[in-house]
């Protein structure tokens, strides 16, 4: 099934996010998560793209493809291309056709300063208009609440977002963000720039204080002080900042819902504990 069809049941979309595991990870481990995710009933999981290598039998590709036939459960897989040629490209095509692989979260990826990137793909827009004309995949795109930090301004990075949804993205799932009102004035934005496509709130739990600040500094994502003051209070205990931040995710889920929000996509960071919680209490709110 192509993710779109997913948005045509008139009820939030909830969907997760998964890494494969790294070179010196459990293929075992990815398993065990999956096997405790996909009893939570998500409608589809998204699989990022294992740009560093992973173990034999779990590259993104491998992933996604069992994903949907162990599973019976719809997938994403992501895909880069600020490293890619177009050679490369056309291979992952047919890798992907053989592997079932419908859906595909085009990316143009962090660029690496030790790594001159290639030419064949500036940008997220370029990946998707050339792997659409060769083969019958549904396309997804992510956007930035609060910009992307390489836009000089709001108005540039939705003028971007369009046309990445002109090129084919029929589908697009935010980057996380800490307060509903900035995801609320994305979507004014994306509205009055023609974006007609569904969009999916990109919900962290951050659960400890040196994740957030790591997640922080790599997407530049904003603190309200209601969060501030969450972690000030709690930081210094795991298990009270833990439980802490999977209430105020949870608490971003249901403002959201109540909102007429199109869907919610959880970064589970592998952890099916957290995703266990917050699916439960907000079961009912996505109904």
């Amino acid at each position: 099934m192509k993710i779109p069809e997913l948005f045509k049941n008139h009820k939030p979309v909830f969907s997760f996010e998964i890494f494969p595991p790294k070179k010196d990870g459990s293929l075992e481990t990815i398993y065990k998560t999956l096997d405790e995710l996909v009893d939570l009933k998500p409608d589809f999981i998204s699989v990022t793209y294992g740009a560093g290598g992973t173990v034999p039998g779990g590259s993104t590709r491998e992933i996604v493809s069992v994903i949907k036939s162990k599973y019976h459960t719809e997938s994403i897989a992501h895909l880069t291309c600020v490293n890619s040629t177009k050679a490369d490209v056309d291979r992952i095509i047919e890798e992907f056709k053989e592997s079932g692989i419908e859906n595909v979260l085009a990316l143009r990826g962090d660029i690496n300063p030790e790594i001159p990137p290639k030419k064949d793909f500036l940008h997220a827009s370029d990946l998707i208009a050339y792997m659409k004309e060769r083969g019958e995949f549904s396309f997804s795109g992510a956007c930035y609440p609060e910009g992307h930090s390489e836009a000089g301004s709001l108005e540039e990075d939705i003028e971007h977002l369009k046309r990445k949804v002109d090129a084919g993205a029929s589908h697009l799932i935010s980057q996380l963000f800490f307060d509903n009102e900035t995801f609320y004035k994305f979507l004014d934005r994306a509205v009055k720039h023609g974006i007609n496509v569904p969009i999916e709130a990109g919900i962290m739990p951050c659960v400890n204080a040196k994740q957030i600040q790591r997640m922080v500094t790599m997407c530049g994502a904003s603190l309200p002080p209601k969060f501030t003051r969450l972690i000030a209070r709690f930081g210094d205990n795991p298990e009270a900042m833990r439980d802490a931040g999977i209430a105020y995710a949870a608490d971003q889920i249901i403002d959201l819902a109540a909102n007429g929000v199109d869907g919610i996509h959880l970064y589970t960071m592998n952890n099916p504990y957290i995703a266990r919680k917050i699916s439960e209490s907000v079961s009912e709110i996505l109904k």
